[in-house]
């Protein structure tokens, strides 16, 4: 599975360029509130298994609370934990799933 490359963003990893996308618009479940944001990555040159990581935080869009968006760095992160947690990006497969906690998807 790749992804949409319409409204997706470039970065670069440790030497290695990826390519990122949240939703535009909030599923059901993360419009009411019940469901965090997520984003997905996967190499920029020759996509492979899509690495889907799951925030702590509801979608920006509708938010009434704080809003914490998904920066370059929380994506980042989420890179090198999804490698650490057996994420590998050139190979195939069904999506890596990841759950970050707080300290990881907000980076100081």
């Amino acid at each position: 599975m790749a992804l949409v490359k319409k409204g997706s963003r470039l970065i670069t990893v440790d030497g290695t360029a990826y390519r990122w996308r949240t939703r535009g618009r909030p599923t059901y479940d993360q419009a009411r509130f019940e469901a965090p944001a997520t984003f997905a990555v996967e190499l920029a040159e020759a996509p492979g298994s899509v690495l889907v990581v799951t925030t702590p935080h509801p979608h920006t869009r509708g938010a009434t609370g704080p809003v914490v968006p998904i920066t370059p760095a929380a994506v980042a992160s989420g890179v090198r934990s999804g490698l650490a947690d057996g994420w590998r990006p050139e190979k195939p497969g069904t999506p890596h799933l990841l759950r970050v906690g707080d300290a990881e998807a907000v980076p100081s």
